[in-house]
């Protein structure tokens, strides 16, 4: 059984399917006209002659829209609206029928929350029109919804724990950051975060949104890196209508549903460069043009935007537009690797640890003084995100007693071997630029057995940036199982 569209399960592919209508009408001939009409018009419908075909079809495919007529057979089509809100659908949208005389009934729908009511005889075009309006309000709406639900989840993580200097400079900045935001109005200048995977950029964003005259605004998590590559300009920018295969109906997109609120573009380096083009287009001028329409509509939201790469080496080498880079850098705010502040992994291990016990109603176990010193020993290449997961996994697994090093599952790292400046001159003598980079790259996913983010973690560049001029380079780390070397080609 399907369950009721809410923003709670709202997906990429729901989005992209045919709305389902649903015809409450005992008029058959009237039905089944209107049916024909809009699956023309690339909807899914069906019928029902009366509340209790109606019960039946809401079991088996919960509809996009209703379309209910007033007068049926067995009972008011109020009574069914009211029976929708209180236990079927109470957000699925409806639009009322009503004949000539029947005004009452309509101003009596609308106050049990229909979406819009019709008169008959009803023009088949005008019908059209109103539900493509009414499934777009309904659309929007679900988005908006989804981005209030995920941000009221999120609450409890919407804070950046460390009381190293790196991490109150942080929390200054954001602050500081905030009061620009306030002071701009209703324009305040994009941000930039940067940092490697899991220092925790958008929680950085979120207070960001937070501290700022948005903070009740919708805040619209746009992860770049995970959408779509076939669908990615039509839920950034919405679209309209047959603007592609499956495009039964227009659709705003993600910028839209941050409406004044915030808009998060997360990973941002991921985006391909036909877009680069339009989102410095949109922070321009302002205005978003949905896929396949000529209208510009304004954009009020605030840009915050986030990556793990090197936008300006990535700039330089072509691989980002350095205009869009320019544009989003308006403030920037740079996230501390876990391991260059290691005062702060007991705060945080205490703080998991605690919240784990917390979830799962058990005993908060002890961090022994061995555990501490392996967690600040480690070089940590995941960062927060790796000390959270590690920690958990520790806490469930430890059944009340106390976290070891060896339940963390962590040693120290090998110190890294230096070699000697003689020997660097030799090998690098006579190469170029590009010839002596990709050797140390080779060398260091030799010595790091083929890890990439401990490679990354040596040479002082993120894990992305390693792997961009790893792909740059035609290098690529293949584990021989045989003897446990690392063959570079």
């Amino acid at each position: 059984m399907n369950r009721e569209p809410t923003a709670r399960n709202w997906t990429v592919q729901q989005a992209q399917r045919a709305a389902r209508v649903l015809v409450v009408d005992d008029e058959t001939l009237f039905a089944k006209a209107v049916c024909r009409r809009l699956e023309m018009a690339g909807y899914e419908c069906r019928m029902a002659e009366n509340l209790q075909a109606a019960r039946s079809a809401f079991a088996a495919a919960t509809p996009d829209l209703v379309l209910l007529d007033m007068r049926l057979p067995d009972g008011s089509g109020l009574d069914f609206l009211e029976e929708l809100r209180a236990r079927l659908a109470s957000s699925v949208a409806v639009v009322v029928l009503t004949a000539h005389g029947e005004l009452e009934d309509a101003v009596a729908a609308m106050k049990l929350n229909a979406s819009d009511y019709l008169k008959k005889p009803i023009d088949l075009e005008e019908l059209l029109l109103t539900l493509q309006k009414v499934l777009d309000k309904a659309e929007l709406s679900q988005r908006l919804e989804y981005s209030r639900e995920r941000e009221s989840r999120t609450v409890e993580g919407v804070q950046l724990l460390g009381d190293s200097p790196q991490m109150r400079a942080v929390r200054e900045q954001i602050a500081r950051i905030g009061r620009i935001a306030s002071a701009a109005g209703a324009l305040p200048p994009t941000v930039l975060i940067t940092g490697e995977t899991g220092t925790g950029k958008e929680i950085a964003a979120r207070m960001l949104h937070l501290q700022s005259p948005r903070r009740g605004r919708p805040f619209v998590h746009v992860d770049c890196g995970a959408l779509p590559a076939e669908l990615i300009e039509a839920e950034l920018f919405g679209h309209e209508k047959g603007a592609f295969t499956n495009a039964y109906a227009a659709r705003p997109g993600l910028i839209e549903a941050a409406e004044d609120g915030t808009a998060f573009l997360d990973e941002v380096g991921e985006l391909p460069l036909d877009l680069q083009a339009k989102l410095l287009a949109l922070l321009g001028r302002r205005t978003v043009r949905r896929v396949g329409s000529t209208e510009e509509r304004p954009v009020r939201a605030w840009f915050i935007a986030a990556t793990n790469r090197d936008l300006e080496e990535m700039a330089r080498e072509g691989g980002f537009r350095s205009d869009l880079y320019y544009r989003l850098d308006e403030l920037n705010l740079a996230m501390p690797p876990l391991r260059e502040r290691p005062d702060d992994c007991e705060l945080l291990a205490r703080h998991f640890a605690a919240q784990t016990a917390r979830r799962y109603g058990l005993p908060e176990p002890l961090l022994t003084e061995e555990a501490i010193a392996a967690l600040r020993s480690y070089g940590w290449p995941g960062n927060v995100r790796e000390l959270k997961h590690l920690v958990e996994r520790a806490v469930l697994l430890s059944a009340g007693e106390a976290i070891t090093a060896g339940s963390l599952g962590l040693r120290p790292l090998p110190p890294v071997p230096v070699p000697s400046s003689a020997s660097v001159d030799a090998d690098l003598d006579g190469l170029t630029l590009d010839a002596a980079e990709a050797l140390l790259i080779r060398r260091a996913l030799q010595r790091t057995a083929g890890n990439v983010s401990e490679a990354a973690r040596q040479l002082g560049v993120t894990r992305m940036a390693l792997r961009y001029r790893m792909q740059k380079y035609g290098i690529v780390a293949e584990r021989n199982e045989a003897n446990g070397q690392v063959d570079m080609s």
